[in-house]
């Protein structure tokens, strides 16, 4: 057996289901705005704001315990306890966003990674209060065991991104999947107006939007976790068309897939479209000298 076999596993346990629902529960109440959950989410940086926030306090935990190691680094050490703590803030709070937006084998992993989180903050807390009554041996010993509890649940939350894919972009493989040449997808006559219709360039499904004489072609599936583009809602934002995906409620620009609202941080991919003799063709963007399935 492997060692992060046993994480895996815990996306088996219904047990977890109620300290899940309550930390959900809890999170909806807290993060109800969509602007501070599109900040969280990360949106503006086009990135998961989580995993950018969470090197600020591991960093000064890991530095406070090299400072205790030194001689005359008491100070520093609990000055860095204290940044920790104070970093850790923001960094929860970006977590339970991303949270709040997963599956439900994925919220059963992350509310042990949350408890984990906890209990090691708990360890810095009682330390700074030892060394604040003169016992810094006892302080340092807490610290310590703060800092492995942490590391332990910072293993998890990266099980959490590379084996459940919480956080990760799940269209990254279409530039690779998707057909380089124009590919006939439907007849243009045949698309309703603005009206989300799915069909495959290749193997990848696709959203073909048609407005007017336009026709907008995405990558069906939802970079945030797959969910199916095509039964999404077509609305208006910031004065262009977008659409919203129906499992999490991302929201994506047609014109050139950005994300407008979370909790989707990667773009969805668009491809080339045109109509040639009534039928609507379509080919994927790709990268520069990067070979496509054909």
């Amino acid at each position: 057996m492997r060692p992060f076999d046993d994480i895996a596993r815990l996306a088996e346990q219904r047990r977890l289901d109620r300290a899940a629902a309550l930390l959900r529960v809890t999170g909806e109440k807290v993060l109800r705005s969509r602007r501070l959950r599109d900040t969280l989410h990360g949106v503006w940086l086009g990135h998961p704001l989580h995993p950018a926030l969470v090197q600020a306090p591991m960093g000064a935990f890991v530095s406070s315990a090299v400072a205790d190691a030194c001689r005359g680094g008491a100070p520093v050490a609990d000055a860095l306890i204290r940044v920790g703590l104070v970093t850790s803030l923001p960094a929860a709070a970006a977590g339970t966003a991303d949270y709040l937006k997963g599956h439900e084998e994925q919220q059963r992993v992350a509310v042990v990674h949350a408890a984990g989180n906890a209990v090691g903050l708990l360890c810095f807390v009682a330390s700074l209060r030892l060394r604040g009554r003169g016992h810094r041996a006892a302080g340092a010993a807490a610290s310590l065991a703060g800092l492995s509890v942490l590391g332990a649940s910072a293993a998890i939350g990266g099980h959490l991104s590379y084996h459940f894919a919480m956080g990760a972009n799940h269209t990254e493989a279409v530039p690779h999947t998707g057909p380089g040449e124009w590919t006939d997808l439907v007849g243009f006559a045949e698309l309703p107006d603005r009206s989300p219709v799915k069909r495959f360039a290749g193997d990848v499904p696709v959203v073909l939007v048609r407005t007017g004489s336009q026709v907008d072609v995405l990558a069906d599936t939802c970079s945030h976790t797959s969910g199916p583009l095509h039964d999404g809602e077509l609305l208006s934002e910031n004065g262009g068309d977008c659409l919203r995906c129906p499992w999490h409620g991302s929201v994506f620009r047609l014109a050139d897939g950005a994300v407008v609202h979370g909790p989707a941080t990667a773009p969805q991919p668009r491809f080339h479209a045109r109509v040639v003799d009534g039928r609507v063709q379509a080919r994927v963007r790709t990268f520069a000298g990067v070979p496509t399935a054909g």
